[in-house]
Formats: C-alpha cells, sequence, structure tokens
C-alpha cells in the first residue's frame, strides 16, 4: 500500500472470454443452426445412421468438449478444414449486428482482453466482425491455436485487425495430454478438459489468480476454477459450481465487477495524490 491506503497493484490483469454464446445472447440462433449443421455433416459425410445422429451429436458433446472431438476419438476421418467449413461457413451471421454497448465496454477496460474458443479462427474472425469488436482483443485462442497443423513455423497468424495465437508453446508440445482418458490417436484439445485451459494460460502468459474468465458453459466455469481462474458464468442470473459471478448478459460487468475499472480509478486518484504531495513540498 502507498500514501493515503491506495493499492497501485491491479486485481486483474487480464479478462479472458469466451466468444459464442457469450460476447452474444444465444437467441441469436447461430447455436442451433451449427448443431443442425454438425448434424447433417455426420449424415451426409460420416454416413452415420440419421436415427442415431442427433442423440450421437449431443452425447459427443457432452462427453468430449465437443462433438467434432468425439468423431474423432470414435475414429471418424475428416479433414477439420473442411468439418470447420461445412459446419460454420453455413452460418446465418447477418443476425449479428454491431454492439456498440459492448464495444464501449470493452475498450474502456485497461487490462489485457483476449479470446479463448473451441471454434476455429475464420468463424471467429467473422462473429468479432459482425459485432464490430475485431479490435477490442490482443488476440484470439482457437481450435488452432490448440491443435497446430505439425511444423507450424509462425508464432502468430494474422487475421484483419486481431492477432490469432497460432501455436502452443514449446512447453505445451512437451506436456503429456491424459484429458478424460481419450485414446492418444486423433486428440483433439479443447475446453472444458483442464488440459485446455492449462494450455491457454501458458500461451498468453497469464497469470490465472490475476484473470477473469467469462463463459457460458458451466463445465468450463468449473474447468476454469480448478486452473486458479476468478470466474463469471454468463447468460446466467445463477451461480453454477465454481463461479465467482454470474450475469444475465455481458453487458452487465461493470454491475457486478466494478473492480475492473476501480483499479484504474485508484491509479488516477494515486497519481493527483502524489502531484498534491509534490507541489506542497515546492510551496513548502
Amino acid at each position: 500500500m502507498d500514501a493515503g491506503g491506495i493499492s497501485n497493484k491491479a486485481k486483474y490483469e487480464c479478462l479472458l472470454f469466451d466468444m459464442d454464446d457469450t460476447l452474444y445472447p444465444m437467441s441469436s440462433g447461430l447455436n442451433l443452426a451449427c448443431r443442425k449443421n454438425i448434424e447433417d455433416y455426420m449424415l451426409h459425410h460420416l454416413q452415420i445412421e440419421g436415427s442415431q445422429v442427433p442423440k450421437m451429436c449431443l452425447e459427443l458433446y457432452k462427453e468430449y468438449g465437443t462433438t467434432m472431438a468425439g468423431l474423432k476419438v470414435f475414429g471418424y476421418e475428416f479433414d477439420n478444414d473442411e468439418f470447420h467449413a461445412y459446419v460454420h461457413g453455413r452460418l446465418p451471421y447477418e443476425s449479428l449486428k454491431p454492439d456498440p454497448v459492448l464495444r464501449n465496454l470493452l475498450l474502456s477496460m485497461t487490462q489485457r482482453k483476449i479470446i479463448f474458443t473451441n471454434a476455429d479462427k475464420a468463424h471467429a474472425a467473422q462473429v468479432l466482425s459482425r459485432l464490430g469488436l475485431e479490435d477490442c482483443f490482443e488476440g484470439v485462442i482457437c481450435f488452432e491455436t490448440l491443435n497446430p497443423p505439425p511444423k507450424s513455423e509462425s508464432d502468430f497468424v494474422e487475421c484483419d485487425e486481431t492477432t490469432f495465437f497460432s501455436e502452443r508453446s514449446a512447453e505445451t508440445e512437451n506436456t503429456e495430454i491424459t484429458n478424460m482418458n481419450r485414446p492418444r490417436p486423433n486428440l483433439i484439445l479443447c475446453k472444458p478438459s483442464q488440459e485446455a485451459i492449462e494450455a491457454a494460460i501458458r500461451i498468453a502468459h497469464i497469470e490465472p489468480d490475476k484473470t477473469v474468465f467469462f463463459d457460458d458453459s458451466s463445465r468450463n466455469i468449473a474447468a476454469g476454477k480448478a486452473a486458479g481462474l476468478h470466474t463469471v458464468i454468463v447468460g446466467s442470473s445463477v451461480l453454477v459450481p465454481g463461479a465467482d459471478y454470474a450475469l444475465n448478459s455481458i453487458h452487465n460487468i461493470k454491475g457486478a465487477l466494478p473492480e475492473i475499472w476501480d483499479a484504474e480509478e485508484g491509479e488516477q486518484m494515486e497519481a493527483l495524490i502524489q502531484s498534491s504531495v509534490v507541489e506542497t513540498v515546492v510551496l513548502a
């Protein structure tokens, strides 16, 4: 603590945001459209029995974090980029509109701000652009970040004004992955696995106890809390296991977590105090 009892150390240094159904409401319809596209892909490209597709799609999602990850575990072979192009490339993105309120909120936060999504980078770029938030984040941790192609040489892949973290750190590459007891072949790293959360922490070089994690999934929130993050469940007024805060809407951040802004106000007050002290000394 310094003069006046004001701490010059910010409580939070980084804000980690999920994207889909967190930065925009589920009522947009993208979630349902995405599930429909996944089911169509399973039916027409993987030749899975039609009567089994809906149940299988949901069960794989629940068990492995994403349906795609579950399909890989069960030995279905398909190109990742092809899958994402089919599932996300046909989404009704026009339903997403610019969100100036959220944009202003994000720009008023002085902390580092990073997207952490299971989706691919093309989808992330499309969503952020539609919402008018493409320049509000330092970077995006996405599917390609946690599951990079072999021998990728670049540290970052730039997309418009947003920087996408594209490689796991060397430490992450050498870490043995044992998530959910899945077989070694075709393993996809994604939330809510503890390994995915910890990989994101290493990739972004963040301190968990100084980071707030926003997500609409109770499973992801529990994993984030286990990794030492401060956690906020979005889209619910009720706390879920592992959540420190609950927000009906992402627009309610300031009311629930004023300390995100209080740190800056404290620093400004501290500067004024120090200025007054210097002026007093000079006048004396």
